[in-house]
């Protein structure tokens, strides 16, 4: 359908080397999108970009630390010289420190809230920028089921990704006026390489739990989140901001 056809799009996708970042951003360029897969380590989002183009699909990667802010900048500046635009961002890249609270360390706390809640703060704020220029900009922020659902030694993300979510309508409602809409979508439990060995090696019965509190019986994975995605970065969700959008299974009912 014409509504979902991101063909002449300019995409930002942070995190997007690998994982839920990775297949979505594989998605967009599906859909027709131009697609810049942002990571910290230059060489893996080059591998993940040149994976695309091989597909017959646009692609290119730019390095970027997303928990300093001149990066962020030098990253932007660099897709507007490149391309001369950018019509959809997703923040992706995230970090999780599993701990429980009562030793939760604080370089682990900064890290963890520099990456997903300021980096993306400044990430809407660089993009932004250039899309209130442009009066148009769609921005998909990555939240997480955690946001809404309590699970033990994972605090200080539920809090970064409660946050994002809170976020994500301040800035869907202070940007309403020059048509940029911000919205959130909220994966669950998903085995990614990031998370692979601590689900299916040393926490097996976790896993096992997530399963059974999933009324569609099974985890997901990374493709499950392109249709979402595509949907919120299209003119098929034009109305459509200030929305953090679950895609679980109805494990959060």
């Amino acid at each position: 359908m014409e509504y979902f056809n991101l063909s002449g799009k300019v995409a930002i996708v942070t995190g997007g080397n690998r994982g839920i970042g990775f297949s979505i951003a594989k998605g967009m360029a599906g859909a027709g999108a131009d697609v810049i897969i942002a990571n910290r380590k230059a060489a893996e989002g080059q591998k993940a970009a040149d994976a695309i183009k091989k597909e017959s699909l646009k692609a290119a990667a730019v390095p970027v630390d997303v928990t300093s802010i001149p990066s962020i900048y030098e990253m932007v500046s660099k897709v507007i010289r490149d391309f001369g635009k950018i019509d959809i961002l997703v923040n992706n890249a995230a970090v999780i420190t599993r701990k429980p609270a009562e030793e939760y360390p604080e370089e682990e706390w900064d890290r963890l809230m520099n990456t997903n809640l300021k980096g993306v703060f400044y990430c809407c704020q660089a993009v932004g920028r250039e899309m209130i220029k442009n009066k148009k900009g769609k921005i998909i922020n990555v939240s997480s089921n955690i946001s809404a659902r309590v699970q033990v030694i994972r605090a200080a993300y539920a809090a970064s990704k409660a946050g994002l979510n809170h976020l994500t309508r301040s800035l869907a409602y202070e940007w309403g006026k020059y048509n940029i809409n911000v919205n959130a979508l909220a994966p669950t439990v998903t085995i990614t390489d990031i998370n692979r060995k601590y689900f299916t090696e040393e926490h097996p019965e976790e896993l096992q739990k997530y399963i059974e509190q999933t009324p569609m019986g099974r985890i997901a994975e990374p493709d499950d989140y392109v249709g979402t995605a595509i949907y919120l970065a299209s003119d098929a969700s034009n109305f459509v901001t200030g929305q953090v959008i679950f895609v679980g299974g109805g494990i959060t009912l």
